[in-house]
């Protein structure tokens, strides 16, 4: 098979969607891997590895798109690339499309068939193509939450660990999945004071177990969330709901009472956010200030540790790329019901259930065959 990896366009996106280590496997197995020039370049990883590794470099991406059978990349198609996809085409990304009709839509007008990272499954209800990704972004959450508390950044003053004699800051996590749950152990390194909210009480009682009175444990309710948020210094938005658009827990007039200067990290921003005040920035413009509350609502937090991010895709997406590389696309679904799971969109036809309820399409039955 041939399989595309082309640069990413977006905005301040750095990571690829492979690395040398990942085309060598490939490669090792006769397949034809097509590199984009200057893929990995800023990253350390030049075209010079993936040559060696075995991929073939293109200079650009509209001759990449026409040649592969299969797309892999990191990140939603942009509307340029859209338009170089096929019928038949087979892409393998992170798409995020309940919030996003315009893409839904073309993808489902050019016929390519689309495999969404971020709802395939694993054992036990598991999203292995997400968690390295959330966890990236659950420790970066604390670390860019602590810079814009810093009044040049807008903030309200405060360091999170306090220093002797000063309390320190209070940080809130939306959410106790594997983004709250490195937000949290991120913010406990910091020395803030920490209180994490989830609608299960088992994660909760995981987080008790290791982490005791330092932090503080709630069940998410209206109630408790508006109470915990008006008094947090940094708040991370860290829920998931699978390939649906994530809950708003936080309106506009709760975060107009938050304390000014605060600040909120909304993770789950690919899905819609669960601020209802959140609104997509990029790496160029992280944040926004609105009824006084600086906003950090970047879309692909990950992309400004792309070196660290692109390891962790790789390695857990790798083993899925072979299977569609050695078996075609509906085989291999055939024989993997958490691969088949995480088909979005084939020929035209809407196989994800969240999204075509999300956004009001026609639904159908993901092939078996």
């Amino acid at each position: 098979m041939r399989i595309g990896i082309p640069k990413e366009i977006k905005d301040q996106e750095f990571r690829a969607g492979m690395t040398p280590a990942g085309v060598r496997e490939l490669a090792a197995r006769g397949h034809t891997v097509l590199v984009q020039a200057g893929l990995g370049s800023r990253i350390g990883m030049p075209d010079e590895q993936y040559a060696a590794a075995g991929a073939r470099i293109v200079p650009a991406a509209a001759e990449l798109f026409a040649q592969a059978d299969l797309i892999v990349k990191v990140k939603e198609p942009q509307p340029a690339e859209r338009a170089w996809l096929r019928p038949g085409q087979v892409l393998f990304t992170y798409l995020h499309l309940a919030p996003d009709r315009a893409q839904t839509e073309a993808l489902l007008a050019c016929g390519a068939v689309a495999i969404a990272y971020e709802i395939v499954t694993g054992p036990g209800g598991t999203l292995p193509l997400l968690a390295p990704m959330s966890e990236v972004a659950g420790r970066m959450s604390v670390q860019v939450g602590a810079a814009h508390l810093e009044l040049p950044r807008g903030g309200r003053g405060v360091l999170l660990g306090g220093v002797p004699g000063v309390e320190p800051g209070h940080v809130v996590v939306l959410g106790a999945g594997t983004a709250g749950r490195h937000a949290v152990q991120m913010a406990v390194g910091a020395g803030a004071r920490v209180t994490v909210l989830n609608r299960g009480v088992p994660k909760l009682r995981e987080l008790d177990a290791l982490y005791g009175n330092r932090v503080r444990t709630l069940t998410a309710n209206a109630q408790a969330i508006e109470e915990a948020v008006l008094d947090a210094d940094l708040v991370v938005g860290a829920v998931l709901e699978p390939g649906a658009p994530a809950p708003r827990l936080v309106d506009r007039a709760t975060v107009a009472r938050m304390k000014p200067g605060a600040v909120v990290v909304d993770i789950a921003i690919d899905q819609g956010g669960c601020f209802e005040t959140s609104r997509p920035t990029s790496h160029s413009a992280p944040t926004f200030v609105e009824g006084g509350v600086v906003h950090y609502c970047v879309t692909n937090m990950p992309g400004a540790v792309a070196r660290t991010s692109t390891l962790a895709l790789t390695q857990a997406t790798l083993p899925h790329v072979l299977r569609l590389a050695d078996r075609g696309w509906r085989a291999a679904l055939a024989a993997d019901p958490h691969l088949r799971a995480g088909l979005a969109l084939y020929e035209g036809r809407l196989t994800s259930r969240p999204v075509a309820e999300a956004l009001g399409l026609p639904w159908h039955e993901a092939p078996t065959a």
